[in-house]
């Protein structure tokens, strides 16, 4: 019995982090899963720490496709994680047993998996191992990701390691496997490799024995690709796109899996990656240009108020274009990752092988002055240049402020009460108060920011939004909002 309450029963899995029992919980009368960590050779205090972390980080997630954290306890100078039990297979023995997927049941058990991250982010949290051992499937094809072993929160610099690659090779993103710092945005990388492997029936990238091998082809060779009519190419070429500025953002990646699960057809990848869509829109002479998403409408109305909160995007490695001599350090990241990424790989029975449619944002207008006419750099879809690492603030403040306006986007037009709870008192009522708030968003189908840039220092966040009225008119704005920060979150304090 360990810690006098979990009664061991039987080994149920294991990997890189620890042996996972089904344990019986004698003072709640129910069955749990428990991972003794650090069982394996070679583990350290950095083990422990990390399985303290763990617990911590997940622990605070409360989602229906997470798998929840329960309890950490000590036992003979040993930690045991005790865990939600999650009946059913992983992802990676569904597709052993049964072959690669059909596209829609791909899609949706890998959406449930994004929208899992989505609220991960939303917690700071970058998971860092995402790949289909540590999707669980269970009954009705119920998705939970698990194993958050190696997570850690976004601004958290602890227990890293130089030249250490943490997470599954073949799925590594490329700026991890070249020895960078795991963001958000690498998650949606292993999320699309993972995505390859339920539909190819094997690991994006082959890597044999030959770990250092297998790293570099993930860092130089061009990435997978599914072939050009199949359903899911556009949304797994906007998952592994080597530029992680460029990547889509785990809340676009879960809306599109969701519509082709429902049978709709995807979108084109667009060719920066993004979600937007590529053309340019031209407004008629009688459209204004609202700053965060007014009303195009002649008389005065309320703003789209845009922002909320899945973290998805973290500091951002740099130019794509690097010098020549960029490739001496390289090879010495690579080695050194090799050889991090082999001593972490988890021996856990993987079987490695070898017009969008445009939407419109809403905030309640700030005033009933009547908008100006859009300008030439209004209507344009361009994204904005990502700010330079060295603009205001560190890359997890900038990853938040970006994933709050995701958030609030991805749900303003369906649940408008929760989202003008995201704006401040006084701006509240400088939008006209909720009735005119959810007027507005009651006339808008859809709405969707691209190009996000984030200011810290000036708690400003800057993007170009699609807006699409349930009347199908479109209208295309470059907005920029406000924040103020209220604890761990962010408010909409204003917008221009």
């Amino acid at each position: 019995m360990i810690a006098g309450r979990y009664t061991l029963e039987r080994e149920i899995g294991r990997g890189g982090a620890g042996v996972v029992h089904l344990a019986h919980d004698e003072v709640l009368g129910r069955s749990v899963a428990i991972k003794r960590m650090g069982l394996l050779p070679g583990t350290t205090e950095d083990d422990v720490a990390r399985a303290q972390r763990e617990a911590r980080l997940a622990a605070g997630i409360n989602h229906p496709h997470v798998v929840s954290i329960l309890d950490l306890v000590k036992d003979d100078d040993c930690y045991w994680l005790v865990m939600e039990l999650v009946e059913g297979r992983t992802l990676s023995e569904l597709v052993a047993g049964e072959g690669p997927l059909d596209p829609r049941r791909a899609a949706a058990l890998i959406a449930q998996a994004a929208d899992g991250l989505v609220e991960a982010n939303r917690a700071g949290i970058v998971h860092r191992d995402v790949k289909p051992s540590n999707i669980m499937v269970g009954d009705a094809d119920r998705v939970k990701l698990g194993d958050f072993g190696i997570a850690r929160s976004a601004n958290d610099d602890a227990l890293t390691r130089t030249g250490l690659v943490t997470g599954s090779p073949a799925y590594l993103a490329p700026e991890v496997a070249s020895g960078q710092p795991a963001t958000a945005a690498s998650d949606v990388w292993s999320l699309g490799a993972t995505l390859f492997h339920a539909v190819a029936g094997r690991a994006p990238y082959n890597m044999g024995q030959n770990v250092l091998g297998g790293l570099y082809k993930i860092v130089h060779d061009a990435p997978p690709r599914l072939p050009d009519d199949h359903p899911l190419a556009a949304v797994l070429a906007g998952m592994m796109t080597k530029d992680p500025d460029e990547r889509w953002s785990v809340v676009q990646v879960r809306d599109e899996l969701q519509r082709i699960a429902r049978g709709e057809p995807g979108g084109p990848a667009p060719a920066d990656g993004r979600g937007g869509a590529e053309t340019t829109m031209v407004l008629d002479a009688g459209d204004a240009a609202l700053p965060a998403g007014r009303d195009p409408a002649p008389t005065p109305a309320p703003t789209p108020v845009a922002a909320a909160a899945p973290a998805t995007i973290t500091d951002r490695p740099g130019s794509r274009r690097r010098p020549v001599g960029w490739l001496v350090t390289a090879l010495v990241l690579l080695l050194l990752a090799g050889l991090g990424a082999w001593l972490l790989w988890p021996g856990d029975g993987e079987r490695p092988d070898t017009t969008a449619g445009t939407e419109k944002s809403t905030t309640p207008a700030p005033s009933d002055e009547p908008t100006e006419k859009p300008t030439a750099s209004e209507t344009s879809q361009e994204p904005t240049a990502e700010p330079s690492p060295s603009a205001g603030g560190t890359g997890a403040e900038r990853a938040a402020m970006q994933a709050f306006v995701e958030d609030y986007f991805s749900r303003v037009t369906a649940d408008p009460r929760s989202t003008f709870e995201m704006l401040t008192p006084q701006f509240k009522t400088e939008s006209g108060g909720y009735d005119r708030y959810s007027g507005f968003w009651s006339t808008i189908s859809s709405a969707r920011p691209y190009g996000i840039t984030a200011d810290p220092k000036a708690m400003t966040v800057s993007y170009t939004i699609d807006y699409v009225k349930t009347n199908g008119d479109t209208t295309t704005q470059q907005v920029q909002l406000q924040l103020q920060k209220q604890g761990d979150q962010y408010l909409i304090a204003g917008e221009g």
